[in-house]
């Protein structure tokens, strides 16, 4: 006989009002009004539907529901005709069947009151460039949408084709919004803020103003041997409290000047040369607090659509006037007693123009410090190693951990696998075999359409390193540091260097083997 997974709590009450909800006409209409010229995805509760998929008809809404859809997802892309799109299309393909796309943005912070602030900030930020039709819509369970739609933004920019600029236009206009909206965010918040966050892992220091990054904070230390008349000087960490010797006659350094010092990774520059380039802030990581995730914007990604129902709360994804914020509660969510509006707001033709250049003109000054990860040193040429006699055990705690399987964050870890996998040199059969065998061991695997749009948009580009360590493996619950960690600031630097030492004592040991074997020989003859 047949075992039946018996439905939790969660999936009874959502499938309880399904039915009735989606029966609304208004609701149905809604739907239906935005999907056009989308790919569309049902949910069933847990899986998605086969992609492509498109609604046809006003009655396809009802038709999912029927056949056990809990809510609609849709593209952010508009298309010619979605049912043509096909798994592992080429650039050019997906150029020539794209038409278009929306500049969506998702805000999925964990708590919901600075939630509100993240969307009002970048609503805020909006309109400061210009951008004054936006839609506004709640997800469902803590977070919001954001739509400005493709009819704002002029249809050619330095001679391309503005459709054929995804996802990297949209990715920049996102960045620069993050950027403006954590400024706006900062004058917003309230006065117990470091108190209520305390517990929580957001950085805080001091600040780049190139790239509003957190700095590493050092002591710049110099020290003199009066004896040996002697000195040097010494970047520390701000919390050292080794003391040093004189190399010549070994007595104790004296200390003779210590002044803060602050060096950003990602632009490369300190403040011993660019003082004005650094300054205080009372929170400095709002990007992360916002939930704001440039991976969303990516080919064939999808959100949920209007009037959808969320699965966790069954609350419904309404739209609400971007003024009524302030004062919107999960009650007015609830999925009998929505007003339908339209989520789809009425821009004028190049709106978003001025907004585009600005974003432009603001990437290129930032571009060298977030879209490309640095590393100095040894290992700088990172892109061109190819390791031999690999193991997984030369890979950090965090990826080990994610190899295993994991059940949420799996689009972060997915980006992660690609990229470490890149750097380290791994032929793409062989990288291709080991992220579907990760894959296949998550509780709920990511789809294979999803997974090739990944492989794709990084084999088009150089290999990056994967995102550094400690913050961004603690939010995806897979930190678990050994002593080799702290030495290393990325999980590429660590499998190298792991390579390395493995790949040394072996080559010792073998030595060490052929000289015994070599003196047994020579014994015997």
């Amino acid at each position: 006989m047949e075992n039946f997974k018996p439905k939790s709590i969660r999936e009874e009450r959502v499938r309880k009002i399904t039915h009735l909800y989606y029966s609304k006409p208004e609701v149905q209409k809604a739907i239906f009004k935005f999907s056009k010229n989308r790919e569309i995805s049902p949910r069933y509760f847990e899986g998605f539907g086969t992609r492509p998929d498109s609604l046809q008809y006003l009655g396809d809404v009802l038709g999912f529901v029927k056949n056990g859809a809990t809510s609609l997802h849709c593209s952010e892309e508009l298309w010619k005709d979605p049912m043509n799109i096909k798994t592992g299309m080429t650039a050019k393909e997906s150029d020539k069947l794209r038409t278009g796309w929306d500049l969506l943005i998702d805000i999925d912070c964990k708590w919901f009151d600075y939630s509100k602030l993240a969307a009002k900030a970048i609503i805020q930020a909006l309109k400061q460039n210009k951008v004054e039709n936006i839609g506004l819509k709640f997800s469902g369970s803590k977070g919001w949408h954001i739509i400005v739609p493709y009819k704002a933004f002029p249809k050619q920019i330095a001679g391309e084709n503005t459709k054929d600029l995804f996802p990297d236009l949209p990715r920049k206009l996102v960045a620069y919004l993050g950027a403006e909206a954590e400024k706006i965010m900062e004058q917003n918040l309230p006065e117990d803020f470091d108190k209520q966050f305390k517990d929580v892992k957001i950085k805080r220091g001091i600040k780049c103003n190139r790239c509003n990054n957190i700095a590493d904070e050092f002591i710049l230390t110099d020290f003199f041997c009066p004896n040996c008349k002697i000195g040097e000087q010494r970047k520390l960490p701000k919390e050292n409290i080794k003391e040093f010797k004189c190399p010549s006659c070994r007595k104790k350094f004296e200390v003779k000047k210590s002044i803060p010092y602050s060096e950003c990774n990602q632009c490369q520059i300190n403040s011993g040369t660019n003082p004005d380039n650094f300054s205080k802030s009372i929170q400095e990581d709002l990007f992360e607090l916002m939930g704001l995730d440039i991976a969303l914007v990516s080919p064939r990604h999808l959100f949920r659509m209007p009037y959808s129902l969320h699965e966790k709360t069954a609350l419904s994804s309404v739209v609400i006037d971007p003024k009524e914020i302030d004062g919107f509660e999960f009650k007015d969510a609830n999925a009998l007693n929505v007003k339908v509006k339209n989520f789809m707001p009425d821009s004028d033709e190049n709106e978003a123009k001025e907004f585009v250049m600005r974003a432009l003109d603001w990437y290129s000054l930032n571009k060298p410090k977030q879209s490309i990860q640095k590393t100095t040193g040894k290992f700088a040429n990172y892109a061109k190693i190819k390791l031999e006699n690999l193991k997984d055990e030369n890979f950090p705690p965090c990826i080990k951990k994610i190899l295993e399987g994991i059940s949420d964050g799996k689009k972060r870890a997915v980006f992660v696998l690609i990229n470490l996998f890149r750097s380290i040199g791994l032929e793409k059969i062989e990288l291709e075999k080991r992220i579907y065998e990760w894959n296949e061991k998550n509780e709920v695997p990511l789809k294979k359409g999803y997974i090739i749009s990944q492989l794709n948009w990084s084999y088009r580009r150089k290999p990056i390193l994967p995102q550094n360590c400690k913050e961004f493996y603690q939010n995806l619950g897979v930190c678990l540091p050994d002593q080799f960690c702290s030495k290393l600031k990325n999980p590429t630097n660590y499998v190298i260097r792991k390579n390395l030492i493995q790949n040394k004592t072996e080559t010792k040991v073998k030595k060490t083997k052929l000289k015994k074997n070599s003196k047994k020989t020579k014994k015997y003859l």
